[in-house]
């Protein structure tokens, strides 16, 4: 039991770093192509939209691709990343369990 649960933690400890560098590459790109084009917002520009549509979209409607892209790719890998670290402590609490009774 104890050799599958850690197999399931450090499986998903790597699938979190792969979805880390795939979402960081693309991440980068886009941010690549805003930075060069000076284009600005903050973090309450990414987590509400309404706050996006109403003050950027209007200023950059050039980027209003990339800046949509580059929010979605950071919404989606904070989510995976926090779902993946959730499963890792959940799994890792559970082994630490079954240690401490055997």
């Amino acid at each position: 039991m104890q050799t599958l649960l850690l197999s399931i933690v450090a499986g998903l400890f790597i699938a979190m770093l792969f979805v880390n560098l795939y979402f960081r590459a693309k991440v980068f790109k886009l941010y690549g192509i805003l930075v060069r084009n000076r284009v600005e917002f903050g973090a309450a520009h990414i987590f509400s939209q309404k706050k996006l549509a109403s003050e950027i979209l209007p200023r950059y409607p050039k980027f209003k691709q990339e800046i949509e892209s580059f929010i979605q790719h950071m919404r989606y890998s904070i989510k995976m990343a926090s779902v993946l670290l959730l499963l890792i402590t959940a799994f890792g609490a559970i082994l630490m369990f079954f240690r401490e009774s055997n």
